[in-house]
């Protein structure tokens, strides 16, 4: 008996699109898999009797109206091809909702592994976890080196005034949460506050990832000390390249942000780099000034807890799909609260106050 398509997927309709669209396709009925990790736009494993690919979509419900944009996420990929920083192939984008009920996009099925548990982790050797540490931040690096231009990525974004306008958007996300029915959070209200009061000098804008972890890269089967593909491109833009590091070091130095991502902790006792040579390997590969380091890491936390409090609205209406949404209310709280408590003890003092 066939088992039934998972929720986000119409495989009847999505067998002509691909027989058309995607090298390989034989024309037959499809199969597919929700994969399990991600917390946004959905992703599935789509095969037929002989080949398989990856397609993404945004979630069932409660999108917000400037997020899980299918075409951006697939033109960055697409522009990446090539490059330092290793992505799927880009296969196919469809805007047509008549195939599918919303945008997607296919692309290749890249053949590796991703560390998620403690357990995963607890089985990389030492030497192993320094060198995933360090090719992590070597291809954030990358990244943000690469020239948007020559990849035909010059209007992808608008770097100046990246961050003045991102607290505000993000601040405009998070009124759209509270109308979905989140829980008000005053903490959340009083970052804003602090991050609006005095905002950094950005560098110069580059391509930015936007949500740049461990848990969103694919290494390889064999060798964690090599990436085969950044994955979730969905908040990727033009713009300050500090609030990926940012955000990388949240994820990196901080209990409850590494269980959002991850559901484990990634702890230098383990061997992976420490937080201050992540940021010191980061500095020599990038050149960049790091002076306002801290009210990049406050922005992080409260993008993050925003992100969170978003997932949370689709799973009180009932709209997520998987495991591991019933403690996002309770992340929310502690994100805020700890950006607040990390906020209070910076050197910039517009963050202190």
């Amino acid at each position: 008996m066939t088992e039934p398509a998972p929720d986000g997927v119409d495989l009847e309709r999505l067998a002509p699109f691909f027989a058309e669209r995607i090298e390989h396709a034989s024309g037959g009925p499809l199969h597919a898999e929700l994969i399990s990790g991600g917390r946004s736009n959905l992703t599935y494993i789509v095969g037929d009797a002989d080949h398989e690919w990856v397609l993404r979509r945004p979630p069932l419900g409660h999108v917000q109206p400037t997020a899980h944009d299918m075409a951006r996420e697939f033109r960055v990929i697409e522009a990446l091809a090539g490059s330092a920083v290793p992505v799927p192939r880009a296969l196919a984008f469809c805007d047509d909702v008549a195939v599918n009920g919303a945008p997607f996009y296919v692309m290749e099925k890249v053949e590796g592994q991703i560390l998620r548990t403690q357990d995963e982790l607890a089985g990389v050797s030492r030497d192993d976890a320094r060198r995933c540490s360090e090719a992590l931040v070597d291809v954030m690096a990358a990244l943000h080196a690469v020239d948007y231009n020559a990849v035909g990525l010059g209007d992808f974004g608008r770097p100046d005034g990246f961050v003045a306008r991102n607290v505000r958007r993000w601040g405009k996300q998070w009124d759209g949460s509270r109308e979905a029915g989140c829980p008000d959070n005053p903490a959340i209200d009083e970052l804003a506050r602090r991050l609006q009061a005095e905002l950094p000098p950005s560098p110069a804008g580059t391509i930015v990832h936007g949500d740049y972890r461990l848990d969103n890269t694919m290494l390889a089967t064999d060798d964690v000390g090599q990436i085969v593909a950044v994955l979730d491109w969905e908040m990727s833009t033009l713009g300050d390249p500090l609030t990926d590091l940012g955000l990388f070091l949240l994820y990196w130095g901080r209990g409850e942000a590494q269980v959002v991502a991850t559901g484990a902790v990634i702890s230098p006792d383990l061997g992976f780099l420490t937080r201050d040579e992540v940021v010191d390997r980061y500095a020599r590969a990038s050149g960049a000034d790091l002076t306002w380091l801290d009210w990049y890491e406050v922005f992080a936390s409260y993008k993050l807890a925003i992100i969170v409090a978003g997932i949370h609205a689709r799973y009180l209406m009932g709209m997520t799909r998987g495991e591991g949404f019933d403690h996002m209310g309770q992340m929310v709280a502690a994100l805020a609260q700890g950006a607040l408590d990390f906020a209070s003890r910076s050197s910039i003092a517009s963050l202190r106050s």
